[in-house]
């Protein structure tokens, strides 16, 4: 057996120049979740209505997804081409600080945009235009 480097494939070198490509992104991507964030909560505090809310809460929910695409991708380019193919070797890097940085960046993006689509989202558009009564939950009884 033949010591030495282990080689990466191609599959996996092509993977990590993508991953490399979409961290390079990163400030950009989240500078537009931030300004996003900015006109939803502006056209909240404002009163907007929901026709105007809603798109913007569709704009932000955009902007952290790619943002938190981003985070993971640069979370995966930190670790390097190796991490694609041997598990090991991921693991291993998993518990780098570096890596742990990026992890910790792109939970807390996907937290934001899981709460954003629990509770950030106005009522739809085509709900308003039909006129239609959204369903609500009864309010809980105390004896």
């Amino acid at each position: 057996m033949k010591k030495g480097r282990v080689k990466v494939s191609a599959s996996a070198e092509a993977s990590y120049l993508a991953d490399v490509a979409l961290a390079a992104n990163f400030s950009q991507l989240l500078g537009k979740a931030q300004a996003a964030e900015r006109a939803f909560r502006q056209s909240q505090a404002t009163g907007a209505p929901a026709s105007e809310q809603y798109p913007l809460a569709e704009g932000l929910d955009a902007a952290l997804t790619e943002a938190t695409r981003a985070a993971y991708a640069a979370q995966r380019a930190e670790i390097g081409p190796l991490g694609y193919e041997d598990r090991i070797y991921f693991r291993k890097a998993k518990a780098t600080q570096a890596v742990h940085a990026w992890t910790d960046e792109a939970e807390r993006l996907l937290t934001l945009r899981e709460t954003h689509r629990l509770t950030g989202f106005p009522a739809r558009r085509e709900v308003q235009a039909l006129d239609a009564q959204v369903a609500h939950l009864p309010a809980a009884v105390h004896p």
